[in-house]
């Protein structure tokens, strides 16, 4: 059951009117913004945390570049996506909280069980459950969100709440590093993955299932559309068409970095674990969280002073093309110091996009589709982002290392992660141009 943690009597809530939005009160709302928070943490930490941890599993299983990609592409992104639209489908209809609670354990235990794996096909098993499980959370938090927040405020919030997969990329390569430094990456693996269950318990105990559609200007009709359905109404709007194939580019990019990243600047730099779990936490988890969170705020500020709804989509579209000339610096330098200095600076940029982009969905999507929505946008994001991104990268590292040596990981990051960043700029711009057309089509 939950507890309400939150809402006042009815006497109390006339006499302060201010405190209250939907029957939830200001206090309530926090907390609730910041469990959400929490669930994208503890999302990102046991799905960052393998990337931390592949040079040592490498050496003590003997498996190539190719392999390493496969675990943190496609081992993940397959049951992501199967998983994906059932789940989003009941995030429409049924209980979120339950949903997102039941979830939550069942990555936990998934993510403490990879550090008992004996080899490739032990260890791309227990995967695959943290991705099925991981899989359930994201179309569910989104849709709940939406109904915490008006339609002027959801940019902000859920830039918020997005700070939350920032800070957990910044605990995966902390304590992925230093627990590997000194106790070894299985331990690393049970460490991060038991607390997990309390989170489930504590979500479970103390966030109650919002009313749908109490911030909406459209009616609740009370049933959610069949998946199939709805993904062809959203695809029916150009606005909508184009968000997928800018994210599925970006995804490429960001994938692609973020799950070589650590064997990028401990074979070409040199660096011990916990000196690049370090520092990537700050690159990579406080300046990614920084550019988040501004980015929603940013663009909220933009859409309300000008009453231009198409600021959401050109912020990341100008924000991620700026990565551009940056990625040459990062991988091209000799200096580590430099190289991490400009990552960061291509972490925040980057990460601009979740507030505004989310926001979007929320509003082109209504009320009974939010979850299949953003279901469809993971869908082709993890398939081209994290299926595709560190696959190539692995395969593309292997077939350069005859010739390059070590250094084959830096072009095998430079160029696709380039060509991924503008094409994505691309659709992220033109995504904008129909976007305000859209969202009046749509009744928003």
């Amino acid at each position: 059951m939950a507890t309400n943690v939150a809402d006042g009597s009815e006497g109390e809530r006339a006499a302060n009117p201010a405190r209250t939005q939907g029957g939830m009160s200001v206090t309530y709302r926090r907390y609730a913004l910041f469990m959400m928070t929490a669930v994208a943490t503890l999302n990102f930490v046991d799905r960052q945390l393998l990337s931390m941890l592949l040079e040592p599993i490498k050496a003590e299983f003997a498996l190539t570049d190719t392999q390493l990609g496969f675990l943190t592409g496609f081992a993940f992104a397959t049951f992501y996506i199967l998983i994906g639209f059932p789940l989003a489908k009941f995030a429409d209809q049924g209980n979120r909280r339950n949903l997102i609670a039941t979830v939550i354990a069942v990555w936990s235990v998934m993510t403490a069980l990879c550090g008992s794996a004996v080899g490739f096909w032990s260890l791309l098993a227990a995967r695959v459950g943290v991705g099925a499980g991981e899989a359930g959370s994201g179309p569910a938090i989104q849709s709940m969100l939406a109904d915490h927040y008006a339609p002027r405020e959801r940019s902000s919030a859920i830039g918020i709440q997005s700070t939350g997969v920032y800070l957990g990329i910044l605990l995966g390569f902390l304590a992925g590093g230093w627990i590997n430094q000194f106790f070894g990456w299985r331990a690393a693996f049970a460490v991060i993955g038991l607390p997990g269950i309390l989170i489930s318990l504590l979500f479970w105990l103390t966030i109650k299932e919002p009313r749908r559609g109490q911030f909406d200007s459209v009616a609740d009709s009370g049933q959610a559309p069949p998946i199939f359905a709805t993904i062809k109404t959203l695809c029916a709007l150009p606005s909508y068409r184009n968000i997928p194939i800018a994210m599925a580019f970006y995804a490429f990019a960001a994938y692609g970095s973020m799950s070589w990243a650590p064997s990028f600047f401990a074979r070409t730099h040199g660096m011990g674990s916990g000196e690049i779990g370090t520092w990537l936490a700050l690159s990579a988890g406080l300046a990614g969280g920084l550019g988040c969170y501004l980015g929603g705020l940013g663009s909220d500020w933009l859409v309300n002073r000008t009453g231009d709804e198409r600021w959401h989509l050109r912020v990341p579209a100008i924000c991620t093309l700026l990565t551009v000339p940056l990625l040459f610096g990062v991988y091209l330098s000799d200096s580590p110091v430099f190289a991490l200095s400009l990552s960061a600076a291509v972490w925040f940029l980057s990460n601009t996009w979740l507030g505004p982009v989310q926001a979007t969905i929320a509003g082109l999507a209504g009320i009974r589709r939010r979850g299949v929505a953003l279901a469809f946008l993971l869908f082709v994001n993890n398939l081209v982002g994290m299926g595709l991104g560190p696959q190539a990268v692995g395969i593309l590292s292997d077939t350069l290392q005859p010739t390059y040596g070590h250094d084959s990981l830096r072009y095998a990051l430079l160029g696709p992660l380039v060509i991924a960043s503008v094409l994505a700029a691309f659709f992220f711009y033109r995504a904008s141009r129909t976007l305000r057309e859209d969202l009046r089509a749509v009744g928003n």
